[in-house]
């Protein structure tokens, strides 16, 4: 793609004096003292009318020109050596801290105090977290317990719970964001037209011993279930069944031998024993390979899923995910419909990735949705166990190269259900997600129904951090190779700009990229190159900040915009300064789609800008 042959990299504002970065390096380093020989191309009259003023101040800035494929070594010590100040300037920038701190703009409290500490931007958390709330953590008090751990995201699994429940936890999680000025958004997960086993007769769990005998059973009871009786919601289940087949439960976390069929009815003896939860998944393996028969001909979304959507579109949630995906077009048609049912407000589409069928069509699957997540205990139940470690790392690593969020779920912490601690094991499995850089984690039985919800989370978060500083400790830069995505001139462009300036942050060791972004598209584009230093995201809408706490490394800002880059870069470092989260001396990357009256949308995406807070 032509681009322009440079592009222009300045400070907000202030910009005064211009550097050649390869004037630099031509001339080994060496060209300090000629700063301001040649000057950058300001391309605003404002700023020139500027000039004289501040040609005889010091102001804390400085400019640096670069070609789009690369960075002089000397860039940092000619920014750092290029820092001025001036007091008239000064008073004006303290004027507008005052104004903007009275005014104030929208930020997690959390990722706030975490901003504050020591080390600030880059102790920032990249792995976000997913945990699914049920009876063990659904109150106010408990959610708000999760929410001090870390969690970005609460999760509701649809095969659990009244939709009057669903709707309690939701406006619980809304007190919360309003009361405490947290920003946890909401994922609802489809049921699915899977095999499944009913409910339990209210019960929120059951355990199966070794040896037991259990029924299984299409039939319907008015009162109570009788002792040792499971329903399962599939009419077909008898039939497909036969004397010697394993029925594996809940991806294999109980499971049965077929003993005898009698009508609806099918015997079956505990071979491993363990927890059965209500609605739980089943399959049917014979001589080894799964049985598939009329199972696959049940469609992605049932009746029941489509009710619950309804409701989760009129509730508002930020996230649907839906169950035994197949095909591109199950996640097509309902973003279609999604889209009709709620045009004025996005809702993202996650794709579950969790029998064969998903993998057949794993490629199409990702470019139409708007996230993946592996789910391995199912998954696990549909494919030998030894190729679930290498097939999660390849959807890893695909969605990354498509621009798509990946959640790895199930079983990260499956012995916290019952125990405070977690096994080493576990604690490795979660530390080989975030070498990989996963998007995100997600807890399912050990929040919703564990006895250390709280621990469980505070387990992720403190795991994710230590490997995630480990990587930078041990600069273990990211080698993957990125193919380019984009199809149209502007999208392509936007691409381009958000590559090169992950590699200036990189190069410069920078504290944050900042980038003001409508739909959170350009925060993708950062969040999929995966820099060392975490990404300011401002956007002037909940909605989106909601949808890009699911990005690795994004940290949303909800900001009113002003007229162009400049003005925006300005107005947030100083509500940054003022609300304790920046300090003078931070260097940050600054990239816009937000276009302006005077600039088309392309001419704006041309623009990076390296700024050093003053």
């Amino acid at each position: 793609m032509k681009m322009a042959s440079t592009l222009r990299v300045y400070n907000a504002g202030w910009l005064f004096r211009g550097i050649d970065a390869f004037a630099l390096a031509d001339r080994g380093g060496k060209g300090n003292s000629s700063f301001g020989e040649r000057r950058c191309n300001l391309g605003n009259s404002k700023l020139r009318r500027h000039a004289s003023a501040l040609s005889h101040t010091r102001e804390r800035t400085a400019a640096l020109v670069v070609e789009c494929g690369g960075l002089a070594p000397t860039v940092r010590n000619a920014i750092e050596t290029g820092k001025e100040k001036h007091t008239g300037l000064g008073e004006e920038v303290s004027r507008l801290e005052r104004t903007m701190a009275e005014r104030g703009f929208e930020v997690d409290t959390r990722v706030e105090n975490e901003l504050k500490t020591v080390g600030g931007f880059r102790n920032a958390r990249r792995t976000k977290l997913v945990a699914t709330i049920g009876p063990a953590c659904c109150s106010y008090e408990q959610l708000d317990e999760l929410a001090s751990s870390g969690i970005n995201i609460a999760r509701l699994n649809m095969c659990h719970g009244t939709h009057e429940w669903h709707r309690q936890v939701i406006e619980n999680c809304r007190r919360l964001n309003a009361a405490k000025g947290y920003g946890i958004a909401v994922m609802i997960d489809t049921e699915g037209s899977e095999i499944h086993m009913g409910d339990l007769g209210g019960a929120s769990s059951a355990r199966a011993e070794d040896g037991e005998e259990w029924c299984f059973t299409v039939r319907k009871f008015n009162g109570p279930l009788p002792a040792y009786t499971l329903q399962v919601n599939y009419e077909g289940f008898a039939e497909d069944v036969q004397v010697g087949d394993e029925l594996v439960v809940d991806g294999g976390m109980v499971r049965f031998e077929v003993l005898e069929k009698v009508g609806p009815d099918v015997q079956c003896k505990c071979t491993d024993p363990g927890i059965l939860l209500p609605c739980a998944n089943l399959n049917l393996w014979r001589d080894g390979f799964l049985v598939r028969k009329k199972n696959v001909t049940l469609p992605t979304i049932s009746s029941k899923d489509w009710v619950d959507i309804d409701f989760s579109i009129s509730e508002g949630v930020d996230f649907i995910a839906v169950s035994f995906v197949k095909s591109p077009e199950d996640i097509k048609h309902l973003k279609s419909y999604v889209s009709a049912r709620s045009p004025d407000r996005s809702i993202g589409v996650i794709a579950k990735v969790e029998d064969g069928d998903s993998l057949r069509n794993l490629d199409g699957i990702i470019r139409v949705s708007d996230g993946v997540m592996v789910a391995r205990g199912n998954l696990g139940a549909h494919i030998p166990l030894e190729q679930v470690p290498s097939v999660q790392e390849a959807i890893v690593d695909a969605c990354r190269k498509l621009n798509k969020p990946v959640i790895v779920a199930s079983q990260l912490l499956e012995s916290m259900v019952e125990y405070p601690t977690p096994t080493r094991a576990e604690v490795a499995d979660i530390s080989n997600a975030v070498r990989q850089q996963a998007d995100a984690l997600m807890l399912s039985g050990e929040s919703a129904m564990g006895l250390h919800p709280k621990k469980a989370v505070e387990v992720l978060r403190i795991v994710s951090l230590r490997m995630e500083q480990w990587g930078r400790e041990e600069t273990h830069h990211d080698k993957v190779s990125l193919p380019e995505i984009s199809q149209s001139d502007t999208a392509r462009t936007s691409e381009q700009i958000c590559n090169v300036a992950a590699q200036i942050a990189n190069k410069l060791g920078a504290d944050a990229i900042f980038v003001y972004t409508r739909r959170g598209y350009m925060a993708s584009l950062l969040s999929r190159n995966r820099p060392d230093c975490p990404i300011f995201a401002f956007t002037e809408s909940t909605n989106v900040t909601r949808r890009m706490d699911l990005l690795w490394g994004i940290v949303p800002f909800k900001f009113d915009f002003r007229k162009d880059l400049e003005s925006n870069l300005l107005q947030s470092s100083a509500l940054l300064k003022a609300r304790g989260m920046a300090s003078s001396g931070n260097l940050v990357v600054a990239v816009s789609d937000v276009s302006s009256s005077s600039q088309s949308e392309i001419g704006i995406l041309q623009s990076i800008q390296v700024h050093v807070l003053s």
